[in-house]
């Protein structure tokens, strides 16, 4: 049991430290490349009587052919014959499209992907304070859990019929030391109930076997009662944490700018914190279930070997008698 609670505490500080570390900062967005130059200086103003000159891009202006050595920049997505050539004189820059640039969704992207193992840590905090005390339930499901696997895993090695046959068929000629000697030091829970039932048959077999299988029930079926109470307390914690993430949600709804953040948030917790819940009584019903199953038939089985114990060795003492009352005669 002390190894038990030494785990649970060793889950709970590692899940509190995971809590406490912060995710990197996203990487800032790379400048913006589409910053447009100054244009060239405007055409000076036309004197009295004199026609304005013609501002290229202007309706009706005329366009000014290229200079010598510099070829039209076209714009992207248009035709060679749509595009302008530079004006004489005037700086030619390099526009890039948005499909060139880094745009913000694409920069998004990695971050979204570096904070995904996160994502249990984030459903935790949303979750509210109820999560605490579901996350216990689950750290002591889960070690009872592993603890009771490991148990009944090391019983099924522990199993020898072979050796129990022997027993009964040591029994069942009458020599009930060799019987005894056979079930002695045995790991099996049978072959422990018969060497007690064997070792005080003179003074009461049906109390030494009733107590040897009391013993065996009662190892095979300890921590089943937390089991039984982790399947019921862990919904029960659920709906609390609904009812808590309800009240939190309608606590805000007086406040307009905060209505709509605040309500969701309570939602959210309130469906996490169920979520949750259900989950781990799901988890441990089946388990508990199984384990039940085994108790049961582990119970049958001493039954049955103690019932075929107390026959033959009641055989076996009638059989005495009435070999010294032929021989007395």
């Amino acid at each position: 049991m002390k190894t038990l609670l030494i785990l649970c505490l060793s889950l709970i500080a590692l899940t509190a430290f995971a809590q406490q570390r912060q995710a990197p900062p996203p990487p800032p967005p790379p400048p913006n490349a589409n910053v447009p130059t100054a244009p060239g200086n405007p055409p000076p103003p036309a004197g009295p009587g004199q026609p304005s000159p013609a501002v290229p891009g202007q309706p009706g202006a005329p366009i000014p052919p290229p200079a010598a050595g510099i070829s039209p920049a076209l714009a992207p997505g248009m035709s060679p014959a749509a595009g302008l050539s530079p004006a004489p004189g005037s700086t030619v820059t390099a526009t890039l499209s948005p499909a060139t640039t880094g745009s913000p969704a694409a920069t998004s992207a990695a971050p979204q992907t570096a904070l995904s193992g996160n994502f249990l840590i984030d459903n935790f905090r949303k979750g509210g304070p109820i999560m605490w005390p579901i996350l216990i339930v689950s750290i002591i499901g889960l070690t009872v859990v592993i603890e009771r696997i490991f148990w009944w895993t090391g019983r099924w090695f522990r199993r020898d019929p072979k050796r129990i046959e022997k027993v009964f068929t040591a029994i069942e000629v009458g020599d009930v030391a060799e019987a005894s000697r056979l079930s002695r030091d045995s790991r099996d829970p049978v072959l422990r109930m018969m060497w007690n039932g064997l070792n005080h048959q003179h003074a009461s077999l049906q109390g030494a076997l009733q107590v040897a299988a009391g013993i065996e029930i009662k190892r095979a079926g300890r921590f089943l009662v937390v089991m039984d109470t982790l399947v019921t307390l862990a919904p029960l914690l659920g709906l609390l944490g609904t009812i808590t993430g309800l009240i939190r949600s309608f606590s805000f709804l007086g406040n307009e700018e905060l209505a709509v953040q605040a309500v969701t948030g309570g939602i959210a917790e309130a469906l996490i914190a169920t979520a949750c819940g259900l989950g781990i009584a799901i988890f441990a019903l089946i388990p508990f279930n199984f384990f039940t199953s085994r108790v049961s038939n582990l119970e049958f089985e001493l039954q049955t070997a103690a019932t075929n114990l107390e026959v033959m060795l009641e055989a076996n003492t009638r059989a005495k008698r009435e070999a010294e009352l032929t021989s007395s005669r």
